[in-house]
């Protein structure tokens, strides 16, 4: 239930009722295991109202609208207001000018769809889609498509500590004579009682086991005390060379207990209660810095080659035996490319705050600041959203309390990714704007999970990160791209209507433009995104769209009222000429000046994507071709002469000039 891979023992008692969930070694939690022992219980809570049950009961309540949601619906909304304002004052101008009130319903209708980006659902989806199958060749599995664009957006990435920062392994860490120097003669003592102990399989022994083999052929194993939670160590009796010696270990109070005389480094004794205080600070200095640690005695046993419980005492303190959880390889510098992206790691864990203390430090994290669980308790829903931001590690938090650390983040303004992979983890996992798991993880974990990884490092989630945020990159583009090349052209049109006796667009003329202006937009997922893009996160700014639409529409119109001029005191065009030639220009214009907002650079110096240059060309051409085909004659296109195709040249030029410019300033005054 805390997380944690050691086993914990139980035992009969009375704690504080503020007890953290780890501390309660008087409770025993349904969906746990036991490992060895037996017990008698009394059941206290059962079904919905057990720890386990009430994890569940989490997982029923419908999760919180995530960022990217959030962003969509304030788009929509925006575009409604947009769309409803210019229909309503274009159709109300048509039928003051007595245009007849079928067509003017007709137009205006017709400019409602032109200035909706269509191919919003499908741009997205695609976008989606072909970030999923990237993130899935850098070993990031996405459950559910959305969580790709949080993924890009996530400024605060809150993860577990054991397995994620540690490798998730009990790993021996030293072994210390009385004067806390590392010892051989420690090690090789504590290597005999590991190597013949054949009680329950158990990490302590196994971590000894593995730490290294020194040379044991001369020793032989007599006989053997099993481990139990009453006594609370393991001793091993063994023979070498006709000699008799009873090897112990245990918990250091428990070991202590029963020794009379401690050994020194130059393995002379002295009696114990000379040396008592001297170890019990060594076990305060080394347990304060986060290290499991265990004690060593042995005691000389002559011929005897029976053991039993009664033996264990007079024994002669040898030493300490250290253990630890090591942190991964590399993950400090992770760490540190997390922070260059603009992530904010924080650490939630069962462990106790020393512990946490020493992780932190060990992975790059020397000055966090700690909350523990008893101190969240006493903080109200309304300080914790400051308290949140302030806080690098929450220690000896419960299930329950993971929830509320991430919803109090998504609460002060953040995009918050949450990386478990235990039951207790669930409820967290569902409440995240990214819930974050591993291939090796509990059902229940995956199945709240968003994206699940097929390595649990933090290094597969970086990349994962930047290929979000590639993703998030190519999909604001499209709605840059849409926003200020519909309202552009529909403000031209609009305009147009009301100067004109004829209308500029016939509707399946407006249907047809709209068509082709979306099809290069269609590859936009395939496109090179920028550095500049990806080196932090962005969400969805509703007010910095709504000026772009407006400035880079305005330099659309700007060129279009200009086309009006050539085509109606340059050419005298008929009604039929001029419906043609604007909508040539409109395509045209809509279709090349993709390649210039698409970056914040000179377009020049930012390559589009092959598809992407392919389809915008393609486009451009089949516009200026489709007026001379039997084609265009079904939608009214008709040709034009020479000499307008090389003007509408000129003005292409000249527009692709005038809005690299425009860029150059709006993005330094706005300096987003």
């Amino acid at each position: 239930m805390t997380g944690e891979t050691y086993p914990v023992e139980k035992e009969a008692a009375l704690l504080p009722s503020e007890t953290p969930l780890a501390g309660r070694t008087n409770s025993l939690f349904m969906g746990t295991h036991v490992i060895s022992g037996t017990a008698r219980a009394v059941a206290v809570y059962t079904g919905k109202q057990a720890k386990f049950g009430k994890i569940s009961e989490r997982l029923k309540l419908k999760p919180q609208e995530t960022e990217f949601e959030h962003g969509i619906r304030r788009f929509g909304f925006f575009l409604l207001e947009v769309t409803l304002s210019l229909v309503i004052v274009i159709f109300a101008v048509n039928v003051y000018f007595h245009r007849p009130v079928l067509e003017a319903f007709l137009f205006s209708l017709a400019l409602a769809v032109g200035l909706t980006p269509q191919l919003l659902p499908a741009i997205i989806s695609i976008n989606l889609a072909h970030g999923a199958k990237k993130m899935a060749q850098n070993k990031v599995i996405v459950k559910r498509l959305a969580s790709i664009e949080n993924f890009g957006s996530m400024d605060v990435l809150c993860s577990d500590k054991t397995g994620t920062l540690t490798e998730g392994s009990v790993r021996l860490h030293s072994a210390l004579d009385l004067d806390g120097h590392a010892s051989d003669r420690v090690f090789l003592h504590a290597y005999l009682n590991a190597l013949f102990e054949k009680g329950f399989a158990n990490p302590i022994d196994e971590a000894i086991r593995s730490h290294k083999q020194p040379d044991v052929s001369g020793y032989e194993k007599a006989d053997e005390v099993p481990y139990d939670f009453i006594r609370k160590r393991l001793s091993i009796l063994v023979r070498h060379d006709g000699a008799h010696v009873m090897i112990t270990k245990g918990t250091l109070p428990q070991v202590l207990a029963d020794c009379s005389l401690a050994e020194t480094p130059a393995r002379h004794t002295v009696d114990i209660a000379a040396v008592t205080p001297q170890i019990l600070h060594q076990y305060e200095t080394l347990s304060a810095q986060g290290l499991r640690l265990i004690g060593l005695a042995y005691r000389e046993m002559g011929t005897a080659s029976v053991i039993g419980k009664g033996e264990e005492q007079d024994m002669t303190f040898l030493g300490f035996v250290l253990f630890f959880d090591p942190p991964k390889k590399d993950i400090a510098e992770t760490i540190d490319r997390l922070k260059k992206l603009g992530v904010a790691l924080k650490i939630i864990t069962g462990d106790n705050r020393l512990v946490a203390a020493k992780v932190s430090r060990d992975v790059g994290m020397p000055e966090a600041r700690i909350l523990t669980g008893g101190e969240l308790r006493e903080i109200s829903d309304s300080a914790l959203l400051r308290k949140v931001a302030e806080t690098d590690i929450f220690s000896e938090v419960e299930s329950n309390q993971k929830e509320r650390i991430i919803l109090a983040l998504r609460k002060a303004g953040h995009v918050v990714g949450y990386m478990g992979d235990g039951i207790n983890d669930a409820s967290a996992l569902h409440a995240a704007d990214v819930g974050i798991s591993v291939d090796m993880a509990v059902d229940v974990a995956k199945e709240a999970a968003d994206i699940v990884l097929l390595e649990k490092d933090l290094a597969v989630l970086v990349q994962g990160v930047q290929e979000g945020r590639t993703t998030f990159a190519n999909t604001l583009k499209y709605v840059f791209m849409s926003t200020s090349a519909n309202f552009g052209n529909m403000f031209s049109m609009a305009g147009a209507s009301l100067f004109l006796p004829f209308l500029p667009l016939l509707p399946k003329q407006i249907l047809l433009t709209n068509l082709m202006t979306d099809f290069p937009e269609m590859t936009i997922a395939t496109d090179q995104v920028d550095v500049e893009m990806v080196n932090r996160p962005r969400r969805w700014d509703i007010v910095f769209i709504r000026k772009f639409m407006f400035a880079f529409g305005l330099v659309s119109s700007v060129f279009d009222y200009l086309t009006f001029g050539v085509l109606l005191l340059l050419l005298h065009a008929t009604p039929e000429q001029f419906r043609t030639g604007w909508f040539m220009e409109s395509v045209a214009s809509a279709a090349i000046i993709v390649l210039v907002i698409r970056s914040r650079r000179p377009f020049y110096k930012s390559r589009p994507g092959n598809q992407l240059l392919i389809a915008t060309l393609a486009v451009a051409i089949a516009a200026l071709i489709l007026p001379f085909t039997p084609l265009g004659r079904i939608f009214g296109l008709v040709t034009l002469p020479t000499s307008f195709l090389l003007i509408l040249g000129l003005i292409m030029i000249l527009y692709i000039f005038t809005s690299e410019v425009v860029k150059k300033v709006f993005y330094r005054r706005l300096n987003h």
